[in-house]
């Protein structure tokens, strides 16, 4: 059977059109179509629901602009936390707008004790070796001038829910920076909630022997791009790629992966930026 020329243009001319919408997309809607997600994480030690937001990956840049960094905020402040995390890269290359980013970090603080741990972008021996600063010192005063704790291999302690929750802070893995011996301890106080913030999810390694509760990491980004239907996800900057996003229970703890709020080159498919409040609950 022969197709006729109009047809054939016909055709041609939907498959363009196909193409460019969803082009449109991928640069221009999912990017910034943010899903705010809820996820019950079971903690033995505890009587009382906690409401924990983790954000991650802002990566403020000339694509991410701070007002989309803002509406992401706003969307997890919504959701009346009683605590925040923070898990990194908030920006990609430079800080280009002091002011006006610290004006929106506050937010945070203002609603919640907020905690942050630090990202390869953020400075230190990957990002001065691609384009960003030698190390994380610019990033962590504007995240200290407003208001919001950093733990680089450090911890804090705070009352919650009658329990002592520790949170920990690893340096960036990348920049050979993780050291969980420093703050952590193979074993701990079993009425102490152990939670640990670290950018790059394939720290779990390096966090095996120790004994904590939950760990709050982003960096994955959830692959940014997923093929539908088939699930490949060809951008996943991690040894282990088989867990991209989500709560993965692994050795009676809990692993919980953000997809983030920015993103790299503008473009996202099949994989919203995400707000991710949990639920801490008990077992």
């Amino acid at each position: 059977m022969k197709l006729s020329r109009r047809k054939l243009l016909q055709g041609l001319g939907g498959f363009t059109l196909s193409g460019l919408i969803g082009a449109c997309h991928i640069r221009w809607f999912e990017p910034y179509w943010l899903e705010c997600t809820t996820k019950d994480i079971p903690i033995h030690q505890l009587d009382t629901k906690i409401k924990a937001l983790h954000l991650s990956d802002f990566h403020a840049s000339d694509v991410m602009s701070l007002e989309a960094i803002e509406k992401a905020i706003d969307l997890g402040i919504e959701q009346k936390p009683d605590m925040i995390f923070l898990t990194g890269d908030y920006i990609t290359w430079g800080i280009t707008n002091e002011q006006a980013y610290r004006k929106i970090l506050s937010k945070l603080s203002e609603t919640a004790p907020t905690f942050a741990c630090i990202g390869n972008h953020d400075g230190g021996l990957w990002a001065g070796s691609s384009h960003g600063y030698k190390d994380s010192t610019k990033v962590e005063a504007l995240l200290k001038s407003a208001g919001i704790h950093v733990l680089i291999n450090q911890s804090e302690r705070i009352q919650l829910a009658g329990r002592t929750i520790k949170v920990v802070g690893l340096g960036d893995l990348w920049s050979g920076l993780a050291m969980p011996g420093v703050v952590l301890e193979k074993q701990r106080s079993a009425d102490e909630v152990v939670v640990v913030l670290s950018h790059n999810p394939d720290s779990k390694t390096e966090l095996q022997s120790f004994d904590w509760d939950l760990t709050l990491c982003g960096h994955t980004h959830g692959g940014q791009l997923v093929v539908p239907i088939l699930g490949l996800r060809p951008f996943l900057p991690v040894r282990d790629k088989t867990f991209p996003e989500g709560i993965l229970s692994w050795e009676n703890r809990h692993i919980h992966i953000t997809r983030g709020v920015g993103n790299l080159h503008d473009l996202r498919f099949n994989c919203r930026p995400e707000v991710s409040l949990l639920n801490l609950v008990k077992a």
